[in-house]
């Protein structure tokens, strides 16, 4: 009898991982910067350096990551940058393979860990997982996911959550269709502009408090 294989045993996205190395090889990224790693929404933030301009920040999110796939990967792509500051994120595919909260949730705890591990200052920042209209039905895990994360953020451990779904609802409780591309997942620029709003001036703290050490 075939032993059938379970999602957090797939690795995916090796050649876009390989693809992020080559960039290392020939822009050399600083040292000490802010990176933004995790799945396509940070991926598809074109704007991304000019948004956070001018702090420094680089981004290496990949394919449609998922939370063990980051776990795989920062030996890579995380923990050589020896960021001051790290923004995941990522969890929201894990959903469609069947991937429970509480995994998802230690997932990110064991990339605290690790990163904590080998960059004792650095603080790590996980971004909530969107309320996107296409996982509507996956809406009681995320908000599962999401609140173990912060309860988890909330207790120290150099980590914070940062919660960007109110900003794409509407008062009545709708979600903003306008603010997604017509997956109903994916962002368009707009969206993009009510993240860096929100996030933008946690982050000029959390620097300026890096750089007072």
């Amino acid at each position: 009898m075939e032993q059938r294989v379970s999602p957090e045993q797939e690795i995916w996205f090796q050649k876009e991982v390989q693809q992020l190395l080559k960039q290392d090889k020939a822009s050399h990224p600083p040292q000490g910067a802010m990176l933004f790693v995790g799945s396509s929404i940070f991926r598809f933030w074109v704007t991304l350096e000019r948004d956070m301009s001018p702090l420094p920040v680089i981004n290496r999110a990949f394919g449609g990551a998922r939370t063990w796939e980051l776990l795989h990967y920062m030996d890579k792509i995380v923990l050589p940058y020896k960021p001051a500051i790290i923004i995941v994120y990522c969890g929201s595919n894990d959903m469609e393979f069947g991937s429970r909260a509480e995994d998802t949730a230690l997932r990110f705890r064991q990339f605290c860990d690790r990163v904590h591990a080998a960059l004792p200052e650095t603080h790590v920042f996980f971004i909530s997982i969107n309320k996107a209209p296409q996982k509507i039905d996956k809406w009681p895990v995320i908000d599962r996911a999401n609140s173990l994360i912060e309860a988890y953020c909330s207790a120290g451990h150099k980590a914070g959550y940062i919660d960007i779904n109110p900003a794409f609802f509407k008062a009545t409780g709708q979600p903003s269709h306008e603010l997604y591309i017509s997956d109903g997942l994916h962002f368009m620029p707009d969206a993009y502009k009510k993240i860096t709003a929100i996030i933008k001036p946690i982050l000029e703290q959390a620097w300026q408090e890096q750089h007072k050490k």
